[in-house]
Order: C-alpha cells, then sequence, then structure tokens
C-alpha cells in the first residue's frame, strides 16, 4: 500500500522533476502539490496525508507550522538543494531530523518518508528543536557540545505566592556558585523579572530569542546575544513588557529556546505563568494560540519543577489541589514544594510543623522547603532592584532558598567538579 504524501517545494526550479521522480518512488504517492504553507496546514487537517515533503524556501515555514503538522499526524521531511547548505541548517534548526537531498533520487526519498513513519529514524518531541549544529570552535569529542544543561521551572498558582522572589533567589544563588545559569521570565499574565532585577529594558529577550527560534535561526550564540549578562555566571531572558504580547511566546518556539539553553547554561530557572487550563482545543476548531501554551511547554520540558505555594491558609489549599495537575503535566520532572512567608500569624504556634504535615497528610509532600517571612529583607531588595543574595545576604529568607540552590547545583554537577566543566560552559556561551 502507498503512503499519500504532501508535497511543498513551491518556487523550486526542480519541483516538476522532483513530482516526475516521485511517481516513480516505491511506496509513495503524492496526493497534493501544495501552492503555499496554508495550502500546506489545510490539506494536513484534512487527514488525507502521513507525510509532508517540503524545503526550506517554503515562504514562513516556521516551528509553530510544523508543530501544527505534528498535531496532524503528518510526519516531515525535509528537502535540500544541492549545495544549499544554509537551508539544509535551518530545517534541521527548526526540527525537521530527516533532511535529504532533493537530487537524492526516488528510492533515498522514499526510505526517509518510510523512516519517519516506522520511527525507526531519530526522533524529538512534535514540532521540537533538531540536533544543535556544531560550531567550529566547539570539541564534538567531549567539549562543549557534549554538555547539557539541567531546566528548572518555577510554578505557582494564583495569588502572588512569591514565584518570582524564588526563582530570582534560587538563580543568583546558583550563577555565585559558579553555575553558569539562565534566568527566563515566560510568565505570560504577569512578567516582572527585569523590573525586579531593576532592568528596565522595553526589548524581552525571550520574545526575541522565541522569534528568532521560531524562524529556525536560533543556535547557542544567538541565545546569549538575546540574554543580558547582570552578574558573573548569570544571564537573563526578560518576558513580555505587556501582556498582550503574549502570543510572542509559542510553544514550538520555546521548546526550541529551552534546547538551546540547555547548552548554553549549566541550569536555565524558568519564572512560569500561574495558569494550566488548556481549554482552547476546546473552545475552538482551528489551531488557536494558547496563553498558557508558555508554561505548559515550560513543565513539559522540565528536570525539576519547583512548586511555590504560600504560607496561609488559602495559599496551601490552592497549592494542594493544583499538584497533581502540575505532576501530570510534568511526569518526568522532580517536583519540589517550597512555601514562603512562613509565619505563626495564620498558621498558629510551631509553622514549620503544621505546614510539614498538613503538606504530607494532603499531598503526600514530604520535606518541602519553608522559606521565613522576611519582608523588610524582600522590600529592600525590590527598591533596590536586586536579588535577595545582592541586597540581604544575611536574610533567612535568602538563607532558606540558598540551601536548596545548593541542593540543586549538587544534583546537576557541582562546581566542585572540576573547573574544565566550568571553563566549557563559559564557552559555549561565549
Amino acid at each position: 500500500m502507498s503512503v499519500p504524501v504532501l508535497l511543498a517545494v513551491t518556487g523550486a526550479s526542480y519541483e516538476d522533476a522532483l513530482v516526475d521522480a516521485l511517481g516513480r518512488a516505491p511506496g509513495l504517492v503524492v496526493v497534493r502539490r501544495c501552492v503555499d504553507l496554508a495550502d500546506l496546514l489545510a490539506a494536513a487537517a484534512t487527514g488525507t496525508a502521513r507525510a509532508a515533503l517540503v524545503d526550506a524556501g517554503l515562504r514562513r515555514l516556521d516551528a509553530e507550522a510544523l508543530a501544527r503538522l505534528a498535531a496532524a499526524r503528518v510526519e516531515v521531511v525535509g528537502l535540500a538543494a544541492p549545495g544549499d547548505d544554509a537551508g539544509e541548517r535551518r530545517l534541521r534548526q527548526l526540527g525537521v531530523c530527516a533532511v535529504v537531498p532533493a537530487d537524492a533520487g526516488p528510492p533515498a526519498m522514499a526510505e526517509a518518508v518510510l523512516r519517519r513513519l516506522d520511527g525507526s529514524a531519530d526522533r524529538g518531541a512534535p514540532g521540537g528543536p533538531g540536533p544543535e549544529p556544531t560550531r567550529p570552535d566547539e570539541d564534538p569529542g567531549g567539549g562543549a557540545g557534549s554538555l547539557r544543561g539541567r531546566l528548572v521551572a518555577v510554578w505557582g498558582p494564583t495569588g502572588a505566592p512569591g514565584r518570582t522572589t524564588v526563582a530570582v533567589t534560587v538563580a543568583a544563588e546558583l550563577a555565585r556558585a559558579g553555575l553558569p545559569t539562565l534566568l527566563a521570565d515566560a510568565d505570560t499574565y504577569g512578567a516582572c523579572v527585569g523590573q525586579v532585577l531593576g532592568l528596565l529594558d522595553e526589548a524581552p529577550g525571550l520574545a526575541a530569542a522565541a522569534r528568532t527560534a521560531n524562524a529556525g535561526g536560533l543556535d547557542v550564540a544567538a541565545l546569549a546575544r538575546a540574554a543580558r549578562e547582570v552578574a558573573p555566571d548569570l544571564r537573563v531572558l526578560t518576558g513580555v513588557s505587556r501582556p498582550d504580547r503574549w502570543t510572542e511566546l509559542r510553544p514550538a518556539a520555546l521548546s526550541v529556546v529551552w534546547e538551546r539553553a540547555r547548552s548554553l547554561a549549566a541550569v536555565t530557572v524558568v519564572d512560569c505563568g500561574f495558569c494550566l487550563e488548556q481549554d482552547e482545543e476546546l473552545v475552538y476548531d482551528t489551531a488557536a494560540p494558547r496563553r498558557n501554551g508558555a508554561t505548559l511547554a515550560t513543565l513539559d520540558a522540565a528536570d525539576v519543577v519547583l512548586a511555590v505555594g504560600a504560607a496561609d491558609p488559602v495559599g496551601v489549599q490552592r497549592l494542594v489541589r493544583a499538584l497533581p495537575e502540575v505532576r501530570g503535566l510534568a511526569p518526568q520532572a522532580e517536583l519540589r514544594v517550597v512555601l514562603t512567608r512562613v509565619r505563626r500569624g495564620p498558621v498558629g504556634s510551631e509553622p514549620q510543623a503544621r505546614l510539614t504535615e498538613t503538606l504530607e497528610r494532603y499531598a503526600g509532600v514530604h520535606g518541602p522547603v519553608l522559606v521565613p517571612d522576611d519582608s523588610a529583607a524582600c522590600d529592600t531588595a525590590l527598591r533596590q532592584g536586586r536579588s535577595l543574595t545582592e541586597a540581604v545576604p544575611a536574610s533567612p529568607a535568602r538563607l532558606a532558598l540558598a540551601r536548596l540552590a545548593a541542593d540543586l547545583a549538587t544534583q546537576g554537577g557541582a562546581p566542585g567538579q572540576g573547573g574544565p566543566r566550568r571553563r566549557r560552559w563559559l564557552r559555549v556561551g561565549a
């Protein structure tokens, strides 16, 4: 039985010859020659094809379009024109894992399509990033390109539980420990990492990186240029300056950003939005933008999730009710619970013991991180536009988060594991 495929190489000089060749390809049948990307996506949505052959010259082909093709269960094989090394590189950066020369011949094209369909080819997440091309100054045999950083997602339910304070402080502590760290703000409702750190630049670094990733041009060097260096070993990707710009943070593009971030930094700390709803697919019968897609994509990619809640009856209840959903969205990640502003007022005497017992009883959480209430220190840090680590190093809140960061650093490879590791990370981000 022949596999139905879509062909989208509009404008390519070899299109007619390619159609003739595919007519002779064993096991393939071209069911539609698409005139543009919109035609390709519409044809894929009908379910009439199982694969698509596209080339780098297809206008507006981006990571979001590949994600929509993946959602339609259409496998993508890229075609590279003879001598078009830049086109092949762009296809791989977009997430097209299988790329064959346009003049490879019918058998080779058929084999590439069939390998994608039977899963024998290297596969990533749908619409996810392809392999990072090796840079000339990297050693493919164990140098910078062989390192892979960890992604820490900092999430918390609605109600300002202190999520941003935790993200900023943990990132600052990791950098202080000597681990190259990237702090990113992916909150699509109220991004404020830039304001907390006194970065008043209106250009959102994460949105710029996402746009470049969506176009297939994001590599480690480009990500390093988008991330502002605010301290030794600490870079920051600021969030969108206005909530109405949330559409710039598309999930498929962010998946590429997080994958590149693993090569730029030993640890990437991401401040996520609070909302986990996925109702767009229920409300719309077309592929609608997802405001919460940035948070969902981050949780899906995370190695560690810090679930932050306020240490009061309302905050704990919200956290406990949301934890099962967080576990379902990030089943592969280690979940750590952090309670902020721990004090006697809303809880009673011995708040640490009461909160620990409550989380263990109602959520099955053992060993939560309890951050003492230190409003004065947090106010000082906010007024100065600095992290707690810099502004008030003796703060009890900072010390609690420093212990958490030290634990994360040890799990991901402590700086004490050798200077060469740190030098290679710095070389990647250079």
